[in-house]
């Protein structure tokens, strides 16, 4: 009698279990959260009529010949991003030094400065931008400093968990050689942490030029402020052709910076 083939499962029995739990969990949470904000998934389904009547009938076809002060406003928001990215990414990067655990000279010091990127990270660069224009008034200055002020805290976070990752054997060679703490970050710190330093630099930059149209819409000028004029003045087909343009243009910075990643990082 033939001795019977013994099939090995594809899956591990306990992680499909982990699979399925989590799946419901999910499923449970998501029922309860619609349930308690009285959110129809469905309505989308339903209502789809009325918002291709509204893409189609006021938005299209786009108008960009009226749109005046598009392309000033549109160097305004990529002006505002780039200096934000730098000013941010060059604060975290010393800060970074101070809040890692393998870098800070005090431990005291280091959990003040993870709490200090936690706070800012934490608060939308949106809510800073409201906070902001309430007390200065509408301008570019207003989104540059809250676009700075969310990006150091991200950053701040990137980059020390980038030092972090910094193999400890070069540190402990460097100190059986009597290596100072300047010699320690220069000759072996920074060199190993500076391709996680400029993936992240260049990720804000695309984040940045998203937010910054968000920043604009609530007072933080450039683009998404230009925007916002025409949608409140019911000028919708001006409006599409400026949301085209946006897109255009995000599209043309996430495709630079990719390629900047793999000419740089390779």
């Amino acid at each position: 009698m033939a001795d019977k083939q013994k099939h090995l499962p594809l899956v591990d029995g306990g992680e499909k279990k982990m699979v399925t739990i989590a799946f419901f969990v999910m499923l449970a949470l998501f029922t309860a959260a619609t349930a308690y904000t009285q959110f129809n998934p469905f309505t989308i389904l339903k209502e789809q009529s009325t918002f291709w009547n509204f893409i189609t009938q006021d938005f299209l076809p786009p108008d960009i010949a009226k749109a005046k002060g598009l392309w000033s406003a549109m160097l305004q928001t990529l002006g505002m991003a780039l200096a934000a990215t730098f000013i941010a990414s060059c604060l975290a990067f010393v800060f970074a030094f101070l809040g890692s655990g393998t870098t800070a000279p005090y431990p005291w010091l280091s959990k003040i400065i993870r709490a200090v990127g936690s706070f800012t990270r934490n608060i939308p660069a949106l809510v800073w931008s409201f906070i902001l224009v309430m007390a200065f008034g509408i301008g570019t200055s207003v989104g540059l400093i809250a676009l700075t002020v969310e990006t150091f805290g991200f950053l701040l976070r990137a980059f020390i968990e980038t030092i972090d990752e910094v193999g400890s054997e070069s540190l402990e060679a460097l100190n059986a050689c009597g290596a100072d703490y300047f010699q320690k970050l220069a000759q072996c710190v920074i060199p190993a942490a500076i391709p996680g330093y400029i993936s992240w630099f260049l990720y804000c930059i695309e984040v940045n030029i998203r937010s910054s149209t968000i920043v604009g819409m609530v007072g933080g000028g450039g683009v998404g402020l230009v925007l916002m004029i025409y949608i409140k003045s019911f000028k919708y087909h001006v409006a599409g052709a400026i949301i085209l343009a946006i897109a255009a243009v995000v599209i043309l910075v996430d495709l630079t910076t990719n390629w900047l990643r793999k000419r740089v990082l390779v």
